[in-house]
C-alpha cells in the first residue's frame, strides 16, 4: 500500500529564523501520525537550518529546484550535490510557477530529473495543465507529454524513487475548483500512462500528489479518492496550524 506523502512547498517566503519557527510548530504533529511521510521545502538560503531543526522529526527535506549540472560557472545557480549535501532527500522539479516566469521546458525539466537522480534524490516531478489547455480539451495530451518527456531515460529502478505531483493550474487562483472527480481523473490517467510507460506494478507503486490550491478543508475528501497518495501544499503549508490539518486528514482512516 502507497503511504500518504505530504509535502509543503514555502515558495519564496519564510526567512531562516521564521522557517526553524514554522517546523518547530510542525514537531508534535509530525510525532503524532502514523502512515503518512511529510517533508518541508524552504527557499535554498533556509534549507540547512531547517535541516539542523527537524533531526529529531519524521520530516523529511525538499528543494524547491535544483540545476542539472554537477559544478561549473553557473552563476547563482545550486547543483544536485550541493542541495543533497543540504541534507534533502527530495527536490520539486518542474513546478508551474518554473515552467511559467523561468520558461522551463519538458526538456530542461528531463535533465533536472535526470541529475537529481543521479546523486539519489528522490524528484517531485510536477505536471498540470493550463485554464486554455484545460478548456480546449488537451488535459490528458498535456499531461502525456510533460510525463513521457520528463521521465525520458528515467529506468525502471530510479522510478522508485520517483513522485508525481498534478497541479491543475486553470485551478489555481483562478476562482474555478478542480471536483473531486476531475482531479482523481487525471491522476488514474497520469497511473495508465506510467503503467504503459514502464509497467503495471510501477504505476501501482508511485506516488502521485495533487497541487491544487489544498487546504485543511478540502485535504481529507481529496486524500480519500482512490488514485490521489497526498498533497504538494503551497499557501497552507505556511502555517504550522493549517499544515498540521492537512497532515492529519492524510492519516489512514
Amino acid at each position: 500500500m502507497r503511504r500518504t506523502f505530504i509535502a509543503g512547498n514555502w515558495k519564496m517566503f519564510k526567512t531562516m529564523s521564521e522557517g526553524i519557527a514554522l517546523v518547530e510548530g510542525l514537531k508534535e504533529v509530525s510525532l503524532q501520525v502514523e502512515g503518512v511521510d511529510i517533508a518541508v521545502a524552504p527557499p535554498f538560503t533556509s534549507l540547512y537550518v531547517v535541516f539542523q531543526a527537524i533531526q529529531s522529526t519524521p520530516i523529511t527535506l525538499a528543494a524547491q529546484n535544483l540545476f542539472h549540472e554537477t559544478e561549473g560557472a553557473y552563476t547563482g545557480e545550486v547543483s544536485p550535490g550541493m542541495v543533497r549535501d543540504a541534507g534533502c532527500d527530495y527536490v520539486i522539479l518542474g513546478h508551474s510557477e518554473r515552467r511559467q516566469y523561468f520558461e522551463e521546458t519538458d526538456a530542461m525539466v528531463n535533465k533536472k530529473v535526470r541529475a537529481a537522480l543521479a546523486v539519489e534524490l528522490s524528484p517531485i516531478l510536477c505536471v498540470g495543465e493550463s485554464l486554455d489547455e484545460r478548456e480546449s480539451g488537451r488535459t490528458f495530451e498535456v499531461v502525456h507529454r510533460q510525463l513521457r518527456e520528463g521521465l525520458a531515460g528515467c529506468s525502471e529502478g530510479e522510478m522508485g524513487r520517483v513522485v508525481i505531483a498534478y497541479e491543475p493550474i486553470w485551478a489555481i487562483g483562478t476562482g474555478k475548483t478542480a471536483t473531486l472527480e476531475q482531479a482523481n481523473e487525471v491522476h488514474a490517467h497520469i497511473r495508465n500512462l506510467l503503467a504503459s510507460l514502464y509497467h503495471t506494478e510501477i504505476a501501482a507503486k508511485t506516488r502521485v500528489l495533487y497541487g491544487g490550491s489544498v487546504k485543511p478543508s478540502n485535504a481529507r475528501d481529496l486524500l480519500s479518492q482512490p488514485d490521489i497518495d497526498g498533497a504538494l501544499v503551497g499557501g497552507a503549508s505556511l502555517e504550522a496550524e493549517s499544515f498540521a490539518g492537512i497532515i492529519r486528514a492524510g492519516v489512514p482512516g
